[in-house]
């Protein structure tokens, strides 16, 4: 078994135009004061880093990293999360994930397409160039629309937006694999991989890529009534990265799982700060350490109530105690008699 490492925080809901959030030295330094000891950076953000220029200058990826490290932090990965959603959007989202390209990609969606399938590919080699093995993005969504069988699905467009979705995603897979990183998708709704099934549909249509892996967030299973424990050991070989994000889900008389056009604060299903929600981090932590999870732990704050400072102030310590520094000895081990063959055969009848 290996330790998880930790704890991380993901930056992106803490980046802002006021110090320390607007700049990566002084965002590290904040963090670093709170108690992580590694920062998951998003690419989108020229603030944070030139995702072009960490692909293409070892160099410049090494500065970046010496300003991290020069923090007493590691980079945990990178984050393409909104360059990933536009590798593939259904023309009813268009206009509203626009904002995620540049300005000079709005409105054409071929050009936004090749930027963001592009930006992946960049990624692959920044990654590699700061030493990284993981990486953080989202699938995009073809399918979306329908994930509520009304009106029924003709047939075979379940088949064909994979088909679809995979060979989008291939030429990204395959430039992960030659820098030799895993590529993982963060399970969520909003995108064509939402849970399990749509996972496995996907990894079957890349022909089992094996680049094609997973970023485990029990949040998003929480708000989808899916068994996120049960999730870790059917696919614990393939969870290659680690949000800690907690939720509750409390449904009422009123509204359930679809949420009645609510806002998140009136959502029976929520996004809460660690600590304040019903994921029972014990097991989770248990388990991915069960299975040699060796990846980070990597706080994403996300919560409609409590402040995102005091959220960031308390996720630090509370990964750190979830942490299991695993045994290097069975506890039984005072009781052994050490190994005598005949010993055994006796034991045996033999």
């Amino acid at each position: 078994m290996k330790t998880i490492k930790g704890p991380g925080i993901f930056l992106a809901q803490f980046l802002g135009d006021t110090a320390p959030f607007n700049s990566l030295e002084s965002i590290c330094k904040w963090a670093a004061g709170l108690g992580f000891k590694g920062v998951q950076i998003p690419t989108w953000d020229p603030r944070m880093i030139d995702l072009q220029k960490a692909a293409e200058s070892k160099t410049y990826a090494d500065e970046i990293k010496g300003i991290v490290n020069a923090a007493g932090l590691e980079i945990t990965e990178l984050s393409t999360h909104l360059q990933g959603q536009l590798v593939a959007t259904h023309p009813a989202y268009n206009e509203l994930f626009d904002g995620f390209a540049p300005a000079d990609k709005r409105g054409n969606t071929p050009a936004r397409t090749e930027w963001a399938v592009n930006q992946l590919k960049y990624a692959a080699k920044a990654s590699r160039n700061l030493g990284l093995n993981a990486h953080a993005t989202f699938s995009g969504a073809l399918m979306w629309h329908t994930v509520y069988p009304w009106p029924q699905r003709p047939a075979g467009l379940v088949e064909a937006g994979f088909k679809e979705l995979a060979n989008r995603w291939l030429p990204i897979l395959n430039e992960f694999d030659a820098n030799g990183v895993d590529l993982c998708y963060e399970i969520h709704p909003g995108e064509d991989l939402h849970d399990g099934a749509s996972y496995e549909r996907f990894l079957e249509a890349t022909g089992n890529h094996n680049r094609a892996c997973l970023l485990y967030d029990p949040s998003h299973f929480v708000l989808q009534c899916l068994d996120y424990l049960q999730y870790i050991d059917i696919y614990h070989e393939k969870i290659k990265a680690f949000h800690v994000k907690d939720a509750e889900f409390n449904p009422t008389g009123r509204s359930g799982v679809y949420g009645g056009y609510q806002g998140w604060i009136d959502r029976p299903g929520r996004f809460r700060s660690l600590g304040d929600g019903q994921v029972d981090f014990k097991s989770v932590f248990s388990k991915l350490t069960q299975y040699d999870y060796s990846g980070w732990a990597v706080m994403e704050w996300e919560c409609c109530i409590k402040h995102p400072e005091d959220g960031a102030r308390e996720g630090a310590p509370f990964i750190k105690d979830h942490i299991i520094r695993v045994t290097e000895k069975a506890f039984d081990d005072f009781a052994g008699g050490g190994a005598d063959e005949h010993l055994n055969k006796r034991v045996l009848g033999l």
